[in-house]
């Protein structure tokens, strides 16, 4: 009886400290992601982006978090009366905006095979 009392404490000593060792339990690791999620869709809506631009930037992030965070976030600045905070890095672009970009650069003569022999004639 001893002996199996010993064990169980041991084994209760082993499996407290795997958390020291880097694992986690699937728990912490969702409550962990769902708390990014919800401080991604705050953080978004205090610097005024809209819910689906704060999905575009954040792909990886659970989306119900993000938008639970987001209208947490726009009922306290209107309770508050609390004004959006213009981001100071500028924008990053958009899908739409990243979809013309990429086409105007493929469109570019540059990039043409042509437009190289062309500016290469014209160099010499």
């Amino acid at each position: 009886m001893r002996r199996a009392s010993l064990i169980a404490i041991a084994l209760a000593g082993l499996l407290s400290g795997c958390e020291m060792l880097g694992i986690e339990s699937p728990e912490k690791v969702a409550a962990a992601r769902e708390a990014d999620g919800k401080a991604i869709g705050a953080a978004c809506r205090h610097a005024g982006r809209a819910i689906e631009d704060c999905y575009a930037l954040n792909r990886k992030s659970d989306r119900a978090a993000i938008f639970e965070g987001w209208r947490d976030m726009n009922d306290y600045m209107r309770e508050n009366k609390i004004e959006a905070v213009a981001p100071q890095l500028g924008a990053p672009p958009t899908s739409a905006v990243a979809k013309a970009t990429d086409e105007a650069a493929a469109e570019k003569p540059a990039n043409k095979p042509e437009a190289k022999a062309k500016a290469g004639a014209h160099a010499s």
